[in-house]
């Protein structure tokens, strides 16, 4: 019913940026908090920001002053803007989002987390 698509990875060199983007479809209703999580190769998956429906905003502390998350409500769509990226950003990132959504076949509105397919980010000279 619902589908995050996220978008923008790719290889970097340290202190350039990318921007990610994380797009969502289906029947939507709202979108409330949503978020970005990295997985680097042998590392367990971390939250590296997060935006409330209400725009309340939180990162981790290694991503402070560098990445900002942004959101869409018209568009269902969340961004991650990168910049002054350093060797150990690298990693698969992906996108979270906690939906309300319709159904084609049943009345109501129903919620679910969902995640995305993640989009590789590879920072190196």
């Amino acid at each position: 019913q619902v589908q995050l698509v996220e978008s923008g990875g790719g290889l970097v060199q340290p202190g350039g940026s990318l921007r990610l983007s994380c797009a969502a479809s289906g029947r939507i209703d709202r979108i409330h908090d949503a978020g970005w999580y990295r997985q680097a190769p042998g590392k367990q998956r971390e939250l590296v920001a997060l935006i409330t429906s209400s725009g309340n905003i939180n990162y981790a502390d290694s991503v402070k002053g560098r990445f900002t998350i942004s959101r869409d409500n018209a568009e269902n769509t969340v961004y991650l803007q990168m910049n002054s990226l350093k060797l150990e950003d690298t990693g698969l990132y992906y996108c979270n989002a906690d939906v309300t959504y319709t159904s084609a076949y049943s009345i109501g509105r129903f919620r679910g987390s969902y995640w995305g397919q993640g989009t590789q980010v590879t920072v190196s000279s």
